[in-house]
């Protein structure tokens, strides 16, 4: 029997949407003010669906993944500058599409190590209206 469970989350963190090969004035028209250093408390749910193991009747153990998106998100993005403060994105626009897949394949990287399931889903929120979602594919 499959069943989904899911974790919420959230961070703060400044970023700007910016390409490097563009002046500032192909940024401005792309990107508008957020072409500008900018912040979000961002939101996000985890969810994983899988089967129900029949010893512990988990999917997987929530407490372990509210300490693994700890680690592994909240840590690594809260109060960062993403632009400046994290190697991964030197080279990546920070845009919510790349953050959420960039979120998943470390997420999925340590959850696939413990466990094994078949669909992992992220929704990030950027502002409450502002949000994507990545499930792999």
């Amino acid at each position: 029997m499959k069943v989904t469970i899911s974790r919420k989350g959230h961070f703060s963190a400044a970023h700007r949407l910016y390409n490097g090969h563009w002046n500032f004035q192909k940024n401005i028209e792309v990107f508008g003010k957020c072409a500008y250093y900018h912040g979000h408390n961002y939101k996000y749910v985890v969810s994983i669906t899988g089967e129900v193991d029949v010893k512990t009747g988990f999917v997987f153990n929530l407490q372990k993944l509210k300490d693994l998106l700890f680690e592994e998100i909240e840590e690594f993005f809260d109060h960062k500058n993403i632009n400046l403060d994290l190697k991964e994105f030197t080279s990546i626009n920070p845009t919510a599409e790349n953050i959420v897949i960039f979120m998943w394949n470390k997420i999925n990287k340590s959850i696939s190590k413990i466990t094994s399931y078949s669909c992992l889903k992220i929704i990030l929120y950027e502002t409450e209206n502002n949000f994507v979602e990545y499930d792999g594919k």
